[in-house]
């Protein structure tokens, strides 16, 4: 039986779409890409913006309508929003909701054993679904998706943290994850070895916010013991975190992302430059705290790449406010921005807010924003062009010309073109040392030695 998964959204879906592909691989299921025909397609979609959510209708729609025969399971933050809606679209979709999501872990056994008695695949979902609908969701149920292998990707996830406690007024996604719930300090470490043993070279922590990261066990172990528990577990592992909350970068994280095996990679999801702005969305800080934020880091590391998230046209932003964005951007010379125009999401506290900016005005701000992101991303490049780097090999890309190449990822985040290695299935997931040489077209790399 052939399966396929499309994933939308966050670092945490793409972790948990990975487990997910693990658990069908490992019991005898042909995984196929899902633009190809296949029995069952999994979608794990997002409701972070409306974009998202079109995106994912359109695609379950055409998997449904090309494939009648076939079955489409829909998960994730927009299956639990927004059930009925998704159920609608035809008549093969079933929904999983998000606390459920970790039953579809199971799903390969109980299908194997529906065939053997003759059921249908429809028969088999229709009893899978019936039989986990009553169950009760428990903490530990949000970790199970503990995969030793990436099928789709050379380095590793490692789910810390799920939920949310903020309450922002534009985001559901809280609606979709509930509260915030963490890992024990011990079992992360247990995993990130296990990792490790398997061969990854970094890991990465992920998770809705894992600046809240709490051990269950010892309340006292926060974010920072978590990486200090790993740098000292870990021998051949680079960490990379995810997303960082402002207002809890503090000297204690700073000091302990310094360590030599945290790379040199931040990002920051600020939303607004102004005051005025953040006080309306719930956030929990000030532009004044994103400065220090911005500082802390920048002490913990030299010269690392940090990159912030940003919502353009949020409700009540006047020209004043937008400059505030700007300037702030401008002042800190962010290597790179993630630009959202703002998505009025059901639920939340700002769908019903009158006070909107118009999309003209909003495309237009986010061009501005675009345009000079660019040139400080440019900025950023330039000083690192000649540079040695430690890059993770991903992909080889094959051409017809003579300029074929491994693709990689830096320890700061640049994507990287890397000639003078052939096409050797066991370099990917390597470390190799290289120097940058070119960035005129793409960053291209000159290859030193493996790690």
């Amino acid at each position: 039986m052939k399966a396929a998964f499309y994933t939308l959204g966050c670092k945490l879906n793409q972790s948990e779409s990975e487990a997910l592909v693990s658990s069908f691989d490992s019991r005898g299921f042909l995984i196929t890409k899902a633009s190809n025909h296949a029995d069952l397609y999994i979608v794990n979609s997002c409701t972070v913006t409306t974009k998202a959510e079109q995106k994912a209708r359109r695609m379950i729609r055409k998997f449904a309508r090309d494939n009648k025969g076939s079955v489409v399971l829909v998960t994730g933050c927009y299956a639990q929003v927004e059930p009925d809606e998704i159920k609608n679209l035809e008549d093969n979709v079933f929904v999983v909701s998000m606390d459920k999501k970790h039953t579809l872990l199971n799903l390969p056994d109980a299908i194997k054993e529906g065939e053997s008695h003759g059921l249908s695949l429809i028969e088999i979902v229709s009893d899978f679904l019936d039989d986990v609908r009553g169950r009760k969701l428990e903490d530990g149920d949000r970790f199970k998706f503990d995969n030793s292998s990436f099928s789709e990707h050379a380095r590793a996830y490692l789910k810390i943290q799920d939920g949310c406690n903020n309450n922002c007024a534009y985001c559901r996604v809280t609606i979709a994850r509930g509260d915030s719930v963490s890992l024990s300090l011990d079992e992360v470490v247990a995993r990130a070895v296990k990792l490790e043993s398997a061969g990854y070279r970094e890991i990465i922590l992920t998770g809705v916010n894992i600046t809240d990261y709490n051990d269950p066990e010892n309340k006292d172990n926060r974010l920072p013991s978590l990486v200090r528990a790993l740098t000292s577990a870990l021998t051949t592992v680079r960490i990379r975190l995810s997303s960082l909350e402002p207002d809890m970068i503090d000297e204690d994280l700073a000091d302990a992302v310094s360590h030599k095996s945290v790379v040199p990679h931040f990002h920051i999801p600020i939303q607004s430059g102004s005051n005025s702005i953040l006080e309306k969305i719930n956030r929990h800080y000030s532009s004044e705290k994103v400065v220090e934020a911005v500082r802390l880091l920048r002490g913990a590391k030299e010269d690392p790449f940090i990159a912030a998230d940003l919502i353009v046209g949020l409700p009540g932003e006047d020209e004043e406010a937008f400059k505030d964005s700007y300037n702030l951007i401008e002042r800190l010379e962010l290597s790179q921005m993630h630009i959202f125009p703002y998505s009025p999401r059901p639920g939340t506290a700002l769908f019903s807010a009158k006070n909107r900016v118009p999309e003209r005005i909003t495309g237009e701000r986010t061009a501005r924003i675009r345009k000079l992101t660019l040139n400080l991303y440019n900025k950023y490049l330039e000083r690192w062009n000649g540079r040695e780097v430690e890059v993770i090999l991903e992909k080889y890309i094959e051409s017809n010309k003579a300029d074929s190449f491994w693709s990689g990822l830096s320890e700061n985040y640049l994507h990287i073109s890397l000639n003078g290695l052939d096409n050797d299935v066991s370099y990917r997931g390597k470390l190799v040392k290289c120097r940058i040489n070119s960035i005129e077209n793409g960053i291209e790399c000159e290859f030193i030695q493996f790690l």
